[in-house]
């Protein structure tokens, strides 16, 4: 039996009901009658479509990070910083 063949928006929509729906992958591709292959394949793909959409940093652009430090010292609080540097790499800074 051949299965039917599913758009963009329709595997974006599927994604997020598994995420929806507290299930394993493989349990809810077998709920729902879908390939666990061509689902993996789809939320990766649509992972890294993420990715790339994303508004690049402008070249040249600085960031303080000394008025974190100072403004969050007196609170007692910390910071986190994540750096997304593409194809899965991040850079991550925290104090505190």
């Amino acid at each position: 039996m051949k299965r039917p063949h599913r758009r963009t928006s329709e595997w974006q929509a599927l994604i997020s009901q598994w995420q929806a729906s507290g299930l394993s992958a493989p349990a809810f591709c077998g709920q729902q009658g879908i390939g666990y292959a061509s689902f993996c394949q789809w939320r990766q793909r649509l992972r890294t479509a993420d990715v790339v959409d994303e508004p690049a940093a402008t070249p040249g652009t600085f960031i303080d990070l000394g008025a974190l430090s100072a403004g969050n010292a007196v609170l007692g609080q910390g910071w986190h910083i994540v750096l997304s540097l593409g194809n899965g790499v991040e850079l991550r800074l925290s104090q505190g």
